[in-house]
Formats: structure tokens, C-alpha cells, sequence
């Protein structure tokens, strides 16, 4: 079974009649939610970086906030935008991933793009990039998830630029074959890199769509080939996420009420809920959570944080924070380096709940018990707000869109997406 070719045929059997009016207000939504997160990072440090650049990448690529540089370096500053925060969406699975850093792409190649094709494209990328999460783990290989990601911003880009079936398993091909990232990105203390891996995934899909669109040609089998993905990478892939594609999937992601990585979610909640019961000196905090919760936000690095990267992945420094302060927010970041946060650190203990690992990911259970000089307190969140079963209503999604920096303006713009065109809703 070739990938290429099923998501090929996808591609071009899939119209804007065929989705639902739950995937166009989902797409709509997560159109807003990115354009919130990218906003409020504009300023970031890497984002600075990559500004430096621009002189010497002139092209008609399309800028989040106006402006023009190559497609590719587009593509490369508007996801990196989307992601530093770690605020924009999730998808938990066998493998995680973030599948609104494809929105960046989707948004650099086209300005005259329809509203309609960029919600079809961003439909299908989700569709794709999800099913590639249920049929393996990454991340327990080495590898990292943006391998899935680049796939599902190739089929997202293929679907707004008009290629054809063979283009697309090119397109596909040239993405998947010469890059494959390694899970180093997010091991011990983070970089940079933890949003640039997601950016240069979705800039090589551009690149790789542009290319097969002009005719340039890839290895046909990708995925099945002799020394292709699965041979190589995943030979115990699933096949059966791909047997009956869709268009609903999503509506099983999930979008984030609070600035950490998603696996955090739940603690916050906890945290906060937590706070004023606490009675007396605490002494101890145990965190209880899944594996992956473990693994991914409490190996030893993570309790002394000393970047934004690293701190919005730490169990530790999150709880800590949000006892403290009554809050998890983006100024949250500011205490990094705080006496306070760093000793009551020092009193977290994370721990793999065994039951909590088996109902991962159709849950997400934390439990939060801090120990005083007055007694224990205890706090469960099993599904955080924000996931799809506990969604997010527009009107939270709005405020926090507000909270980051946008203006009724552009919220109103979003929400008559179908109606208008891409360079309609990239400007501040």
C-alpha cells in the first residue's frame, strides 16, 4: 500500500460540498486561533531572527502582518509565528502533533487563494497528518512529529495550488524522502528549534510543492518502497487509519486554553483548582500522569528551566507557577528565574500512573497532590477544556484571541473566511 497514492486520490476527489459544516467552522477556528498565537509572538526573539533574513530572500511569499519575502522563508516565519508559543492546537494519538503549523504554509503561497480552497486544503492536510499520528509512534524511534506534519502540509499545499494526482506524489515524495527529523529537537533543554523544526517542515513542503508543481519528479513509493518510510522508519505501521478517509478529523483535535505544551493542560486545571484549598507550608507536590506526560515534560532538564523553550515543556516549572501565582499565562515566562518558583520546584515529584497510561489518549488524566504542614490536598482533571470532548465554545476562543492581541476587526474577517480571500486575514 502506497500512502502517496491514497492521499493523491484523496486530494483530488475532495471538494469544498463534501465537508460538513462542523469541518468549515473547525477550519475557521483554527484559522483564528493561529492568527492569535502568531500575533502575539511577533515579537519573539527567534521571530527577530528570521526578520534579519528577509533582505536576502526577496519573493512574492506572503507575511503574517503584511509584506512579502520568498514563498519558502514565508512558509518558514509564518509557522515558526504559530508555533513558539506552544499555544495553537494538538492532536494526541500513538504519535502527537501540531496540525495548525501547516496553516502557516497555507498561508505564504497565495494571497488571491479562496477562502473556500484554503478551508478545503486546511480540512485535508488535518485529515491526513491525524491518520499518520494513529498509525504510528515517532517519538518512541527517535524521530520527531514533524515528519508527519510536512505529509499533511504537502497534502494541504497540493489541495490549495491545484496539483494533479501525479504532482502530488511527488510533491509528497520530495517532502518525505530527504527529511527526516530527529526527535533531539525536544530532548532535555529545548531550543529554539522546538518551533523551527515545525517551520522548516512546512517550508520544505512548499518547496517540495512548488517544485513537483513545475514538474519536477521524486521517487514514486515513498512510503513502501525498498529503502522508502516504512521499510526504514515505521515497518510496524498500521494501515488501517487509511482504509476509510474522511473529512471529520478535525473535530478531534484539539485547541489550547493555556500557553503549555498540551500534555500540561490538565495540570494547569488542576493546579489552579487546587490553589485555594491549599492550607499550611507545602512540603511536597506529587504529580501524577501518563507516560507520555512523563517522558516528554519531566526528564531531568525540566526541573531547571532556563528558556521559554524548556519551561512551557516542564510539569515542574508549570505547576510551581501556577500554584504561586493563580495563573498560567504568557508573562508566566517572566519567572523563570524566580527564588520561589525554583525551591517549590525542588518539592515536585512526577510520577507514571499506570491507569492513566491505558486510558491515554482518549483521556488525558493528571492529579495533582501537594502536601502541607496542615495536610494533603488533592485535584483530578481528567479531560481539560479545549479538548473535543471538552471543547472550547467560540466566545473562550475569541477572548483568548483578544487577550493575545487581535482586533474585532480581523475575528470578524476569520469568521467570513468562505467569503473572502487569504490576503484578506493576513494583516494585523
Amino acid at each position: 500500500m502506497e500512502l502517496a497514492s491514497i492521499f493523491s486520490e484523496f486530494v483530488t476527489s475532495t471538494t469544498f460540498s463534501d465537508l460538513s459544516d462542523k469541518a468549515i467552522h473547525e477550519a475557521k477556528r483554527r484559522v483564528l486561533d493561529s492568527l492569535g498565537v502568531a500575533f502575539a509572538s511577533k515579537n519573539s526573539p527567534p521571530a527577530r531572527v528570521v526578520r534579519s533574513l528577509f533582505p536576502s530572500f526577496r519573493g512574492d511569499g506572503l507575511l503574517l502582518g503584511g509584506g512579502n519575502v520568498s514563498p519558502d522563508l514565508a512558509a518558514f516565519y509564518n509557522t515558526l509565528l504559530i508555533r513558539y508559543l506552544d499555544f495553537n492546537d494538538t492532536y494526541l494519538s500513538l504519535e502527537p502533533l501540531h496540525p495548525s503549523d501547516m496553516i502557516g504554509g497555507l498561508l505564504a503561497v497565495n494571497p488571491n487563494l479562496s477562502g473556500k480552497e484554503l478551508i478545503r486544503a486546511i480540512v485535508l492536510g488535518y485529515e491526513v497528518s491525524t491518520r499518520l499520528c494513529d498509525s504510528f509512534s515517532l517519538r518512541k524511534r527517535g524521530f520527531d512529529h514533524v515528519n508527519f506534519l510536512q505529509v499533511g502540509a504537502t497534502v494541504a499545499l497540493s489541495s490549495a495550488l491545484g496539483l494533479n494526482k501525479e504532482q502530488i506524489i511527488n510533491a509528497i515524495s520530495m517532502t518525505l524522502v530527504p527529511h527526516i527529523a530527529l526527535r533531539e529537537t525536544r530532548s532535555g533543554s529545548l531550543s529554539m528549534w522546538k518551533a523551527g523544526a515545525a517551520a522548516e517542515a512546512v517550508r520544505n513542503s512548499v518547496f517540495a510543492t512548488t517544485l513537483a508543481k513545475a514538474g519536477f519528479t521524486g521517487p514514486s513509493t515513498p512510503f513502501s518502497g525498498k529503502m522508502g518510510f516504512k521499510s526504514v522508519i515505521a515497518p510496524e505501521m498500521l494501515e488501517e487509519p487509511f482504509t476509510n478517509m474522511g473529512t471529520e478529523k478535525i473535530l478531534e483535535t484539539y485547541i489550547k486554553r493555556y500557553p503549555v505544551e498540551y500534555h500540561a493542560q490538565a495540570a494547569v486545571e488542576a493546579a489552579l483548582t487546587l490553589r485555594s484549598k491549599i492550607r499550611g507550608d507545602i512540603t511536597k507536590i506529587e504529580v501524577e500522569t501518563y507516560e507520555a506526560g512523563k517522558t516528554i515534560l519531566a526528564d531531568e532538564e525540566k526541573w531547571f528551566p532556563q528558556n521559554k523553550e524548556t519551561a512551557d515543556h516542564s510539569l515542574p516549572f508549570i505547576v510551581s507557577t501556577a500554584l504561586i501565582t493563580g495563573k498560567l499565562w504568557l508573562d508566566s515566562y517572566d519567572l523563570i528565574k524566580d527564588k520561589k518558583v525554583i525551591e517549590t520546584m525542588k518539592k515536585v515529584e512526577v510520577i507514571e500512573n499506570e491507569v492513566y497510561t491505558k486510558v491515554y489518549p482518549s483521556e488525558l488524566p493528571t492529579r495533582i497532590t501537594v502536601k502541607t504542614t496542615y495536610g494533603s490536598f488533592s485535584e483530578e482533571v481528567r479531560v481539560p477544556r479545549g479538548h473535543f470532548k471538552n471543547p472550547m465554545s467560540d466566545a473562550e476562543l475569541e477572548e483568548k484571541v483578544r487577550k493575545l492581541g487581535l482586533d474585532d476587526s480581523l475575528i470578524s474577517r476569520v469568521w467570513n473566511l468562505e467569503n473572502l480571500e487569504v490576503k484578506d486575514v493576513v494583516s494585523w
